[in-house]
């Protein structure tokens, strides 16, 4: 579980900045180029190209290149995943963390 804890906190990491995830948003209908992306910002590609590579980090986004072109698109098998346990994560449930005896050395 703790990986997952792990995992799910990379995502949220990366979709805090409000411009990171606002380019989730555009993706969720579609994939668009680079260049299309940019076009909605104030930015400098190198910019946009870092963006990218935290999304891509954190198994948000998948890219592909075309000629000199990469576009990008969500990654909707992992977003599944993500948010599936995240819901378990905001919900009880049998084996939830809040029903083990939890132990501190504060003592």
């Amino acid at each position: 579980m703790e990986q997952q804890y792990t995992d799910v906190a990379k995502v949220l990491k990366a979709i805090s900045d409000p411009k990171r995830l606002k380019i989730v948003d555009m993706l969720s209908c579609g994939e668009l180029c680079a260049c299309e992306i940019l076009e909605a910002f104030c930015i400098t590609q190198p910019t946009l190209s870092h963006d990218m590579k935290v999304l891509i980090a954190a198994n948000v986004v998948k890219d592909r290149r075309e000629g000199k072109n990469t576009y990008y698109s969500l990654n909707k098998a992992y977003l599944d995943t993500f948010h599936q346990t995240l819901g378990r994560i905001f919900s009880d449930k049998p084996d939830c963390i809040c029903h083990q005896k939890i132990r501190c050395g504060c003592k």
